[in-house]
Order: C-alpha cells, then structure tokens, then sequence
C-alpha cells in the first residue's frame, strides 16, 4: 500500500486518459515557444533603465545557471518520473518523501501560470491591435484578449495533439521573423550605442538580473507534458539541454542586435521593441512580418503556458491534495476539460479584473525559489531516494550532477537575496497604505499572501487524504 509520498518511484502510473500524441518536434516548440515570448520581447528595454546595453553580457551570465538548473529535469525525467506530468512537485516529493514543501511551491506556480496567461493575452492584445494597422481599436483591447484565451483553450480541449500541431506552425512562423530580425540586423549595429556599457555600475547591473530572468523563466514548463510526450524518459532530457542552449544563442543575438541598432531608451519606450528595430533597417513589408513573429512569440507562449495548470492538477488528484473532478480526463478528447475550463476561469477573472499583478508579480520569484527546491532535491535524491537514484538513465556523470546542483542553488539563491534585498527596502521606505494604493505590494507580501492560502488548501487536502481509502497499488 501507498504511504504518504513514500512511493521510491512515483506509485500509481498516470491517469490512462492521457495520450501520448507529441513527438521531438513537438516538444522543441513548446520549449522554445514559451521561452521566446513576451519576456525577450518586452523585458529588454525595461531592463535597460537598470544597466544599459549590459543588459546583453545580463543574459550571457544567466545563461550557465539557467542551463544547471536544466540539468535536474534532465536527470529527473530520465526516471520512470519521466512518464509523468507532475514535473517538480512529483519530483520533490518523491524525492523527500512528503508533499508539504512540494504542495506550497507548486502552488504558487499554479498561481504564477495563470498571471502569465493573463499577461500574456494582453500583451497579445496590444501587438494585434498594432499589427492591424488601425483595423483594431485600443478600446477593443479586453475582448480581443479574453478572445485569444478562449481560443488556446479550445486548443487544449479539442486534444494535445493539435496543440501539438498549432505550435509547431507558429513557432515556424517565428523562426522565419526572427531569421529577417537577426541576420540583416546584425550589419546595422552602431557600436556607438554601446556606450556606456555600464550605466549604473555594478549594483544596476546585479539588480537587472532578476527582471532578466524572466526571459528564461518557463522553461520547465515542457515537464508538465511528460505525460503525452512519446518515449518521454528518451527524448525530453535531450529536448531540455539542447532547447535552453539553442534559446540563449537567440536571446544573445536580438539583444546584441537591438541595442545595436537603437539607443535604449528608444527600446524602453516602445511597446514592441524588436519590432521598431526592426523598422531601422528593413522595408515595411519585413518589419511588418517582424511585427507578426513577435505576436507569435506570444501566442507559442500561451499555448504552452495554458497545458501547465490543467497536467499539475491532475498529479495533486491524484496524491489525493486536490478534489477527484480536477484531475479527471475526457476519455473522447484525452484532454483535462474540467482542469482547462478552471484555468481559463482564472486567468480570465483575473484579467478582468484588472489586478493581473496579485499573481504576475510573484511569478519569476515563485518559480525560482522552486528551481532552487528541485536542484536541491537533485544534490540530495541519492541519499533520499536511493531506488529513484538507480532508475536514472542520462548519461550526465553524477560529479556533474551534483555540480549543476550546486550552481543552480547559488544562482538561485543569489537572485532570491537580491529580490529580498529591494522588497525590504521598498518594505521600510513606503508605507503599506500607499503600497496597497498604487497596487504595487511587494514580491514578498504577494508570495506571503498567496502561500498562506496555498497552506489553507493544503490543510484541507490532508484532510481528505486522511478521510479517504487508501489505494493498493
């Protein structure tokens, strides 16, 4: 019988209702999708007001934490975890052998998922009513928003496989733009506008990092699709190295190019910044198609960013933390309904709302102290969980296991000190009155906020997890 998370190797196989319809393709352009969106489209320019054009030596020093941290899903999805779509919160609480610490980060990821769709369809919203070239009105910016939300929903609803399919066409569409973006841009860099490589020293440069970071938070995102990933235990630990590699190589190239090309606070100010440096240099026709790669950017990162909530709530009805109804799935489509109608409610009310920074801001802090947690488990899986340990089939030599383990933690802790560092000083010099005011509370207090009712849920979870038989296996 299965004790509470003591199962070594996960327990009881994934929910059967899943299929298993995405192959290599598919699984690059989700990873790549989601990871080239908004953030290297929009963070760019804000992280310039921080640094200047050292925002471009700011991705090239993230790039070997992002790539270390890379590696315990690699490792970990070469387990029979593998074949699951927990991602990080199967994989800690196996590791651990309870769902407490597991339960709460995976939370808040939930929570920061669903501030990202809603971000995300606005952002959307904003780059098709300027791609439109006045047939979209900015009054119209809500429902064409909320229009693209009910749209990759009925993506996810109809099966995986389209999802599959949908992403791989606009993730071509992007590569081409991205091809006219870099190429010709790279001949119309002005080295004068590299200087001052460094605007405020070295604490403006250490406090981009984490704006930065954003650019390549998600990528884990692909683990939740384990469980509809062929031979996922072959193919996604390769997916993950060689996607992250490919995607900093692309982030190094736009940014190099775009500051190249414009002065930054020319960046900062527009509202698509690749585009408009794209416009320096090519025809209008180009440009305009620049302008289509960045909504496609966005539309592959909400394609992905819709499957997470859906696959993380089947693993928590499963352990038995979440009710029955949230992780079934549709035995005619193979598909989550119940769990993607939850996650478009969501992000919709949330957009509507208009407080899309209750769980936008926690997001980047959220998932980073959750990478740190799942490196952490990785240094400490041979110990915790010998019989997981054995059932590791990547070739990675376990020195450098254990290493990637190690400078993933001190990345991560390094950016969750810095985070701290500017939440404690906003902390003690505005008033929470004024905080609440300009809607603008601390990453600290949102994370406290939403933690404290993630432990409320939890609490209740344990409750039916006690009330309930317990399943032979």
């Amino acid at each position: 019988m299965l004790g509470e998370g003591k199962s070594p190797i996960g327990g009881r196989a994934v929910p059967s209702g899943l299929r298993r319809d995405l192959g290599t393709l598919e699984s690059y352009a989700a990873l790549i999708g989601i990871l080239i969106g908004a953030g290297i489209f929009k963070v760019t320019g804000e992280a310039w007001t921080l640094t200047g054009p050292s925002v471009i030596l700011g991705y090239l020093v993230l790039a070997p934490a992002v790539l270390a941290t890379s590696v315990a899903y690699a490792v970990y999805l070469s387990t029979p975890l593998g074949r699951e779509p927990g991602g990080e919160y199967t994989h800690i609480s196996r590791t651990f052998g309870g769902f407490g610490i597991a339960f709460v980060g995976v939370w808040l990821k939930i929570i920061s998922y669903i501030g990202a769709l809603a971000y995300l369809a606005v952002a959307f919203a904003d780059y098709s009513i300027e791609l439109s070239g006045g047939l979209l009105r900015t009054e119209q910016r809500t429902f064409i928003a909320l229009s693209s939300l009910v749209l990759f929903y009925v993506v996810h609803v109809v099966g995986v496989r389209w999802f599959g399919r949908i992403q791989v066409a606009m993730c071509a569409v992007l590569a081409l733009s991205l091809a006219v973006l870099i190429v010709p841009g790279l001949f119309a860099i002005r080295p004068s506008n590299y200087r001052p490589f460094f605007t405020h020293g070295l604490g403006g440069f250490v406090a981009s990092l984490p704006p930065l970071f954003f650019a390549y938070a998600g990528f884990e995102s692909l683990a939740q699709a384990a469980g509809e990933v062929k031979d996922s235990t072959r193919r996604l630990p390769r997916v993950f190295v060689r996607g992250i590699s490919a995607t900093m190589l692309i982030y190094l190239l736009m940014s190099s190019m775009a500051f190249g090309v414009l002065p930054g606070a020319r960046l900062k100010e527009s509202a698509a910044p690749m585009a408009e440096a794209g416009s320096v240099y090519l025809p209008i026709g180009a440009a305009w198609f620049v302008t289509l790669g960045a909504v496609m950017a966005i539309t592959t990162s909400l394609n992905a960013t819709m499957l997470v909530p859906s696959r993380l709530g089947i693993m928590l009805a499963r352990d038995r933390l979440a009710p029955g109804w949230l992780g079934s799935v549709a035995p005619s489509t193979g598909t989550p309904i119940r769990g993607l109608t939850l996650t478009l409610a969501a992000s919709a009310i949330l957009l509507l709302s208009g407080q899309l920074s209750l769980a936008l801001n926690i997001a980047v802090f959220a998932l980073v102290i959750l990478y740190f947690l799942h490196s952490l488990a990785l240094l400490l899986l041979p110990r915790k969980n010998p019989e997981l340990f054995r059932s590791v089939t990547v070739r990675i030599p376990l020195f450098l296991q254990r290493l990637a383990a190690l400078l993933s933690m001190l990345a991560m802790g390094g950016l969750i000190a810095v985070q701290v560092r500017e939440d404690l000083r906003v902390l003690t010099s505005v008033g929470f009155g004024e905080r609440v005011a300009r809607q603008s509370l601390t990453t600290l207090e949102l994370c406290l906020m939403w933690a404290v009712v993630g432990a409320a849920v939890y609490l209740l979870g344990r409750r039916r997890r006690a009330s309930s038989p317990v399943i032979e296996t």
